[in-house]
């Protein structure tokens, strides 16, 4: 089976574009909670809290799927994309359509 170059490049540039919407989105939530004891009462202020922390934690697996979109834009450029990085064999297109980003097939991942 051979890689659609193109396809492949489409559904990296998207899921990029995705990614770089989600985090514009969310960055409001992950701001600073201000402690405001007069509006804010201290069960509403931990809840706020654990919402920043969760945007935050979603933050960094997105910027970790930006690492990874630019390393599979590298395994593209160098022709080992859709290859396992593992046992170098063929990774699916129905896996690639799911993760773009995937390197190594089901058996090895």
């Amino acid at each position: 089976m051979a890689i659609d170059i193109d396809k492949a490049k489409e559904r990296l540039n998207a899921k990029r574009t995705e990614l770089m919407e989600l985090s514009q989105i969310s960055s409001e939530a992950r701001s600073t909670v201000e402690l405001d004891q007069q509006s804010v009462g201290r069960l509403s202020r931990m809840d706020a809290m654990q919402q920043q922390a969760m945007a935050e934690a979603m933050e960094r697996t997105r910027q970790k799927d930006l690492v990874r979109i630019n390393q599979a834009e590298l395994r593209l450029s160098d022709g080992d994309y859709g290859y396992c990085i593992e046992c170098d064999s063929e990774i699916p297109d129905g896996r690639l359509a799911i993760d773009p980003m995937a390197e190594r097939c089901v058996k090895c991942a």
